[in-house]
C-alpha cells in the first residue's frame, strides 16, 4: 500500500469518510486521495514523494502560489508575536483596508472565519435590514453549509448525489426560493409572487460550483435592477471570484454595484478566512452598532490578517490580464488535444480559471452543466494524476490557475493530455 493509502485507512478510523470536507474522498473519480506533505509555488508533494503540478490551489485561494515568501513572511512575524488574541490587533485593520479600497461595493467589512460564516450573517443582515424573510438563490450555486442555502448547491451535493441534506428541517429552507442561473425570467417571475417578502437575492456572479458558468449578458445587471425595485438587497458571493476574476472583483470587472459582498479564499492567503462587506448603512445594523448579532472568537486574527494583507499588496502589483490571457490559451489547448480524440468538450473560461465540460452541448446553468458525462471526467482525472497533474475530483469543479503557473507547467500538462486514452 501507499503512504497516502495507509493514511488514509487509519483516517477513515478516526475522521468521518476519512476526510474532512466530502469532495476530497475522490468518490466521483473512484479512486483514493493523497494526501499531501507539502507545496512550493505551482507544485504539491505527497506523502509517497509524488511531485505534481497543482491547478486546485486550495480550492482557489492561492492565486499566489503555495509559500510565496512574502506572504509567509508577514504569517510568521504576525505568528511570533501570538496567534490569537480575541481583542483588536492592526492586522484586521490593514486587510479591511485594503479590501475598502479595492472593491467598489464594499464600505466597511467584518471579519468571520469562513465563507459559510461570511453567506450566512449576510442573509441574517439582509433579513434584518429589510425586514422581511425570503432569499432567492439560483441552483446549482454554493454559497456555503448554511441550513437554508444547501437546497440545489451544486458541486459538493452533486458529486455525491445528495438532492439536499437530511438535517435540515422543512421550517428552515421554506423561506429559500430557487431560480436557474442566468434565467432572469424565473427570478422576474419569482420576486412578483413573493417580492413583498424577499430580503435578498445571493449569487455567484460567477458561478463556481457547477464547474465554471459565467453570466450571461444582461443578468447580473437584470438582478440589481429586479432587487432595486422591490426593496431587496443583492449579495454577491465573491468567495471564489474575490481578486481571481479582477483586483476588484467580479462586482469591479462587470460594474454591478451589489449591498453586500461576502469573501474568503484569496483574503486569507492560505489560511482559514472569511469576510463579509457592503453599504456603511447596512454593516452598521451589526452589533455593536446596531442590534444584529455576530461574533467570533478567531474573527480577525493577526496570522491570517496579516497573510491575507500581505497578499493583497502582491496582487495589486500583479497583471491579471497577461494571466488570463495565458490561462485562455492553456484551457484552448487542453480543449483542442481532447477534441482531437474524439470527445465531446465545452471549455467555459474566465480569468484564471476555467471548466472543462465532456458534453455537446454549451453550458449556462447547472441542467446543462449535468449533461457532462463524469465517466469521461473520471478518465480525464485519473490518468492526469497519474501523470503528475493534480486536478479537482470532480467535474463540476473549476482549475484554478496562478501567477507561478509556468507556461513550462502548462506544456507539461498540454503533453500529459495528449497520452490519454478514451
Amino acid at each position: 500500500m501507499t503512504d497516502s493509502s495507509l493514511l488514509f485507512e487509519k483516517a477513515r478510523q478516526l475522521i468521518p469518510g476519512g476526510v474532512n470536507s466530502p469532495v476530497r474522498a475522490c468518490k466521483s473519480v473512484d479512486c483514493e486521495p493523497l494526501f499531501i506533505s507539502k507545496g512550493y509555488g505551482s507544485r504539491i508533494l505527497s506523502e509517497e514523494g509524488q511531485e505534481l503540478i497543482d491547478y486546485v490551489m486550495s480550492w482557489g485561494p492561492l492565486l499566489l502560489g503555495h509559500c510565496h515568501p512574502e506572504v509567509t513572511r508577514a504569517a510568521r512575524e504576525a505568528v511570533e508575536h501570538g496567534s490569537s488574541f480575541g481583542a483588536p490587533c492592526r492586522q484586521e485593520i490593514d486587510l479591511a483596508e485594503a479590501i475598502v479600497q479595492a472593491l467598489p461595493a464594499v464600505e466597511m467589512v467584518r471579519m468571520v472565519n469562513s465563507g459559510t460564516e461570511a453567506t450566512m450573517t449576510a442573509l441574517r443582515l439582509a433579513r434584518s435590514f429589510t425586514r422581511k424573510n425570503k432569499v432567492l438563490k439560483c441552483v446549482g450555486c454554493y454559497h456555503g453549509h448554511v441550513d437554508s442555502l444547501l437546497a440545489e448547491a451544486g458541486s459538493g451535493l452533486a458529486t455525491l448525489c445528495i438532492p439536499g441534506t437530511p438535517g435540515v428541517p422543512e421550517d428552515t429552507v421554506k423561506h429559500t426560493l430557487l431560480a436557474p442561473y442566468n434565467d432572469l425570467q424565473a427570478v422576474e417571475a419569482l420576486f412578483e409572487n413573493h417580492g413583498a417578502d424577499i430580503a435578498a437575492v445571493i449569487v455567484e456572479p460567477v458561478a463556481g460550483n457547477m464547474g465554471l458558468v459565467p453570466p450571461q449578458e444582461g443578468f447580473l445587471q437584470g438582478l440589481r435592477e429586479i432587487t432595486r425595485q422591490h426593496g431587496a438587497l443583492l449579495i454577491f458571493d465573491e468567495v471564489i471570484t474575490g481578486f481571481r476574476m479582477s483586483f476588484a472583483g467580479a462586482q469591479g470587472r462587470f460594474g454591478i454595484d451589489p449591498d453586500l459582498t461576502c469573501l474568503g479564499k484569496i483574503i486569507g492567503g492560505g489560511f482559514p478566512v472569511g469576510a463579509f462587506g457592503g453599504k456603511k448603512q447596512i454593516m452598521e445594523q451589526l452589533a455593536p452598532c446596531g442590534d444584529t448579532y455576530q461574533a467570533g472568537t478567531l474573527s480577525g486574527n493577526p496570522v491570517a490578517m496579516a497573510a491575507g494583507a500581505a497578499t493583497l499588496q502582491i496582487l495589486s502589483r500583479m497583471d491579471y490580464d497577461q494571466l488570463e490571457k495565458r490561462t485562455q490559451d492553456f484551457a484552448a489547448g487542453l480543449k483542442s488535444i481532447l477534441e482531437a480524440k474524439g470527445v465531446p468538450v465545452q471549455l467555459n473560461c474566465l480569468g484564471s480559471a476555467f471548466t472543462l465540460f465532456f458534453t455537446s452541448q454549451p453550458v449556462s446553468d447547472f441542467e446543462s452543466a449535468k449533461t457532462s458525462d463524469q465517466r469521461l471526467f473520471q478518465t480525464f482525472y485519473t490518468q492526469m494524476r497519474r501523470q503528475n497533474i493534480y486536478l479537482a475530483p470532480s467535474g463540476f469543479e473549476c482549475t484554478f490557475t496562478s501567477f507561478v503557473h509556468t507556461d513550462q507547467d502548462f506544456q507539461t500538462t498540454l503533453d500529459a493530455a495528449e497520452n490519454i486514452h478514451f
